[in-house]
């Protein structure tokens, strides 16, 4: 008795109800799999969604909780003809190479197969004028035969496996007429042997699988090349967390049976295994996944720290806010799943015509077959051009065409820590034309930061942290950040309304408000300096220092700005914000035209204006008020610092603090563009010049393989060079 699976722990769980699972699949090798799989899938009442990514052989289901076992979409699968398992990266590394090592042995027999067949062969042609006798040449025949039928049943099988799954589903892939063509060339051979003929077709049979085989065992390797192109985020997320109890002890978990609330311990080299709240403890960490900067920064206690970043110099106790599922981490690799399963119209576009593949094809091979016999062709000639026709008729150049470029892009911009979340976003940024950017969070750095801080002495700067860390007001912790988040100082007590003061050296020691500080004169000069921005004082006994705080521009706001004017693009500030802040950093960022105290509606009506006359509006926002206005937009791109619900209604999440991504993202966008036109173009060109060709009579089997094989590679290979760095707008800005 088989024993019961149980594959609830694969499942995830998303709002609303609603259950998933990631699958890989054997045997995806076509749009013609693809709309077996989805259609077979979604004709269960269960089922919400089913999604195939034909570049990574997955598919992604969604039902309702508890509307369906996990266990009965695989069998349902099953059904189809594909075989399925819970999608994880190391047996998906492991059967990725099982496949590359089984097509290299079929191939290696089918090659050296071809070469004894193919000498056989040269022997029969070389005595065609006599010199051989009927009894050597069909001896030489049933040889070739000996050699060629075992053969194309061991090698063959990558091509005969996947079409018999498909005809016992009820569907047919691109598998049926290459098999089909196989077993009508090998099975006209048996019959010309077998009625003493001068002709038969062992050789190019054999040599067909040899070049069908080359171009399937490429095409792996290109596959594998784009899934490794599309990152790999497995490898920063802990297996396990340690725990801290409260007698002290130590017990270590798996990060399941972490829950939020409790303490874990980081220690020094270690990856942070959950996002979280640092207790105890000072270290610098690697925070590079998040932010992009690769220089180590500085933590302690009330900083916040993310799961997978790295822990480089001290212990570190960390109080967990999310584990396992909800982490930031968690997020980026949902996202960058979501990108590459998502599908743009220039997919569906090419799904369908593949999809018209496997109906028309045999009729033309029918049609060609039926015509020449009619203009008075043997039935053997006429039947071997129309086994060429069934070969060189190819839907994976246009099944691949879109599909490979999205991975590969998609790879691209998560390197430059760009993700995608609608897989059209692609085509509509490429198409934007203005900008819209909101000022708060986005222009600027969401946290308030120092100024002044290089008109401040180090010494000043680090007593005033310590006493700025004893508070968890925006503008202490501010200071308290740029001097570096030192520990609390001990005796601090927070006078309402006022500040903060403690006694140091026996002498009061106080920060707040200029007037707490008796520093107005300084603050008066501070301000004519920063006059948007807020002001801090700091004093103790002779020594008294005023704090401009206030919200930076983030990195390279204005390389972006300059390369978004170089790419045609026209910037526009809509922000909720007071005029002299807008005015300021419009001022700053050479921006011309910016509206201020602008509500959620008001944004609206502007996006509204300028899609009347035409334009293609890209809105970059983070706040709860730029929600509307990014679900509005022709396409939308918000921080990974946004609210959730902007999140929710962008295209396009960035991370870090720099805005360099919005300037990349358009010019990756439209270099992807080219590269998906560029293969549809390919596709529908390649099978309009070959098909008439092989109709025609001009090609023969053996040609058609090498042509069949060679445009998929071509489409996959030029989607490749979307990995490519196109022309680097900010590094312009900067030359």
């Amino acid at each position: 008795m088989a024993a019961q699976q149980d594959l609830s722990v694969f499942v995830r769980h998303g709002e609303g109800g609603v259950a998933g699972m990631e699958l890989a699949v054997e045997g995806i090798r076509c749009a013609g799999c693809m709309h077996a799989i989805e259609n077979g899938l979604s004709k269960d009442a269960a089922i919400l969604k089913a999604r195939v990514n034909l570049a990574l052989k997955r598919v992604t289901v969604e039902w309702r909780e508890g509307a369906l076992r996990p266990e009965a979409v695989i069998e349902r699968l099953g059904a189809l003809g594909f075989k399925a398992y819970p999608f994880l990266p190391s047996a998906e590394r492991d059967s990725v190479t099982v496949e590359e090592r089984r097509l290299l042995r079929y191939l290696a027999v089918a090659g050296f197969a071809a070469m004894n067949i193919m000498l056989l062969s040269v022997s029969v042609w070389s005595g065609a004028n006599g010199d051989i006798s009927p009894v050597t040449r069909d001896f030489f025949h049933w040889l070739s035969a000996l050699i060629a039928l075992p053969t194309a049943a061991y090698a063959g099988r990558p091509f005969f496996e996947s079409a018999l799954r498909a005809l016992r589903a009820g569907a047919v892939n691109m598998d049926v007429p290459i098999t089909l063509g196989i077993v009508l060339a090998l099975g006209m051979s048996v019959v010309e042997t077998a009625n003493h003929s001068d002709h038969a077709y062992f050789d190019g049979a054999v040599m067909l699988i040899f070049f069908l085989l080359i171009g399937r065992y490429l095409d792996q390797m290109m596959r594998r090349r784009t899934r490794d192109l599309a990152g790999n985020l497995a490898a920063l997320k802990a297996e396990t967390a340690t725990r801290l109890m409260p007698d002290g002890t130590t017990v270590t978990l798996p990060i399941a049976a972490i829950a939020p609330g409790d303490l874990v311990l980081v220690q020094p080299g270690e990856r942070v295994c959950v996002d979280g709240i640092v207790e105890t403890g000072h270290s610098e960490i690697d925070r590079s996944l998040v932010t992009g900067e690769t220089d180590p920064a500085p933590i302690g206690a009330g900083a916040q720290v993310h799961a997978g970043t790295m822990n480089l110099t001290g212990a570190l106790g960390v109080r967990v806010v999310a584990a396992g599922a909800g982490t930031l981490l968690d997020e980026i690799e949902r996202l960058m799943s979501q990108a590459v399963e998502s599908r743009s119209r220039y997919v569906r576009l090419s799904d369908r015509a593949a999809r018209l593949y496997a109906p028309l094809v045999h009729a033309t091979a029918l049609a060609t077959l039926v015509g020449w016999i009619a203009f008075g062709l043997a039935w053997q000639e006429a039947l071997i051009i129309a086994i060429t026709v069934l070969i060189i008729t190819c839907p994976c150049a246009l099944g691949l065409a879109i599909p490979a470029v999205q991975v590969v892009t998609a790879s691209a911009l998560f390197r430059r820590q760009v993700m995608l979340k609608e897989g059209d976003a692609l085509e509509r940024l490429a198409e934007a034309d203005v900008v819209v950017f909101d000022k708060t969070g986005t222009l600027t750095l969401p946290e308030p930061d120092l100024l002044n801080v290089e008109t401040i002495d180090a010494s000043s700067l680090a007593a005033a942290g310590a006493l700025a860390a004893a508070s968890r007001h925006p503008l202490a912790q501010a200071i308290s950040r740029a001097a570096g988040l030192p520990a609390p100082l001990p005796g601090a007590q927070e006078r309402r309304g006022l500040g903060l003061s403690a006694l140091v050296d026996g002498i009061e020691m106080r920060l707040g408000s200029p007037a707490f500080c008796e520093a107005q004169a300084l603050a008066e000069r501070v301000s004519t300096e920063h006059p948007t921005a807020s002001l801090i004082a700091w004093r103790h006994g002779d020594r008294a220092i005023v704090f401009a705080v206030g919200q930076k521009l983030r990195p390279e706001a204005q390389a972006c700005v300059e390369a978004l004017a170089r790419l045609g693009l026209a910037p526009m500030i809509l922000s909720g914000d007071r005029d002299s802040a807008v005015a300021a950093v419009a001022r700053e960022l050479g921006i011309t035209q910016w509206r201020s105290g602008l509500r959620p509606d008001e944004k609206l009506h502007v996006l509204d204006d300028l899609a009347a006359q035409g334009r293609k509006v890209l809105m970059v926002g983070d706040g709860l008020n730029d929600a509307p206005a990014l679900a509005k937009a022709h396409v939308s791109i918000s921080p990974i610092s946004a609210t959730h619900l902007a999140q929710a209604a962008a295209d396009i999440v960035f991370l870090g603090d720099s805005l360099a991504p919005v300037a990349e993202t358009i010019a990756i966008a439209r270099k992807a563009r080219t590269l998906m036109m560029e293969n549809l173009w390919f596709a529908v060109l390649y099978n309009a010049v070959a098909v008439p060709i092989a109709v025609a009579g001009f090609a023969t089997p053996l040609v058609a393989a090498a042509a069949m094989s060679g445009s998929s590679l071509v489409v996959t290979l030029n989607a490749l060079r979307a990995a490519r760095q196109p022309a680097a707008p900010l590094a312009q800005a900067g030359s």
